[in-house]
């Protein structure tokens, strides 16, 4: 039983990390297809889930489309109810779906104002009167969350729920805009965005370039604040250590160095996916453990 995920543009797609983080992190079985936004085919690409015009859209394996995030979110939690993708807790569930609810369908300001970007923190941005009050507005849901629940940090009701995969990007404004929120809630931002399925997405974001960049803005920037920086770069040829890529366990045939040691890929997606970040591959850390620790 496979579901087929439907996204756009990893590094701007806001909506499409929601989609994929409901699957990826409940471990629920799917198959990632793109769709062309920033290419000029996305109309094209999404004729086969009409009526489903915006990305994420997700097919069940019945061949039924499902379309909006917050659909999507209760249909996989109606069909998976051993994954705990709401809290259990009753008073903690009605929260969490109203704080999902109102995600949806608010913060105009702040979503208008700050696309989401993974590529770097801009400095100096001064948001809005009205994306302050946005911010604020958030600040108390998250406060609330955390009140009904109990949890001083972590996931707003202690165990990661739907709820932090819907402000994943919202958490990925207010770091990459550098929003003012309180130091609390800063680190809860800086935690949703150090989750390894998070820094993967990224990754894998990163393999992709875009002349000119989407969102920009002629203001300095500084580097994504998570995942050591290290001196991976791809190269061209072998020999590598390893002769079978860590991801697929097919036949090497591009390469990376990493600290002087050369390490194979079945192709140049695996391979630049780890040059973008490789501590966020446990397989790839796995295999580079054993080599140097052997």
């Amino acid at each position: 039983m496979t579901y087929d995920l439907f996204i756009g543009d990893r590094l701007f797609s806001s909506w499409s990390l929601r989609g994929w983080l409901m699957l990826e992190k409940f471990g629920l079985p799917y198959r990632n297809h793109m769709i062309g936004l920033y290419s000029g085919t996305m109309a094209e690409d999404m004729k086969p889930l009409a009526p489903a015009r915006l990305v994420p859209a997700l097919r069940l394996p019945d061949g039924t489309i499902v379309g909006e995030s917050l659909a999507m979110a209760e249909t996989l939690a109606e069909r998976h109810p051993e994954a705990g993708m709401w809290p259990e807790d009753v008073a903690a569930r009605a929260t969490a779906r109203w704080l999902c609810a109102e995600m949806t369908a608010g913060f105009a300001a702040l979503r208008a104002e700050c696309s989401m970007q993974l590529l770097h923190c801009w400095q100096g941005f001064g948001p809005s009167p009205e994306t302050l009050v946005d911010l604020d507005r958030i600040e108390t849901l998250w406060a609330h969350a955390r009140t009904i629940s109990g949890a001083d940090s972590g996931p707003l009701f202690g165990r990661y729920s739907l709820v932090d995969v819907f402000y994943t990007p919202v958490a990925a404004r207010i770091i990459g805009y550098g929003l003012p929120v309180s130091v609390a809630n800063r680190e809860y931002c800086l935690d949703l965005l150090s989750d390894p399925s998070v820094r993967q997405w990224r990754a894998m974001g990163l393999t992709v370039t875009y002349d000119p960049f989407p969102y920009a803005f002629d203001l300095p920037s500084q580097a994504w604040p998570i995942g050591a920086q290290t001196d991976a770069q791809s190269v061209d040829n072998g020999p590598s250590i390893n002769d079978i890529c860590p991801y697929s366990g097919k036949a090497v045939t591009h390469f990376l160095e990493l600290d002087g040691q050369r390490w194979g890929f079945c192709n140049q997606f695996c391979r630049d996916k780890t040059v973008a970040d490789p501590g966020a591959w446990p397989k790839f850390l796995a295999m580079t453990d054993t080599v140097n620790h052997s």
